[in-house]
């Protein structure tokens, strides 16, 4: 039970992608590139749409 509450991966893998990328350690091609700010954009897009669902939410209740 205590592997499932474990969110070290998860929150790795956002570090992972904001941060510069090590050439030697990480193979660098063209499409590797256009993915990883394919998933830049995304996270920003729904952390972004994340706060003004929660924002209207709160809006609405009060």
């Amino acid at each position: 039970m205590k592997k499932f509450f474990q969110l070290q991966e998860f929150f790795g893998y956002f570090v992972r992608v904001f941060r510069k990328h090590d050439d030697n350690k990480y193979p660098n091609s063209f499409n590797l590139r256009m993915m990883h700010g394919i998933n830049k954009i995304s996270i920003v897009m729904f952390l972004i749409c994340a706060i003004v669902i929660i924002s209207r939410l709160i809006a609405k209740a009060m």
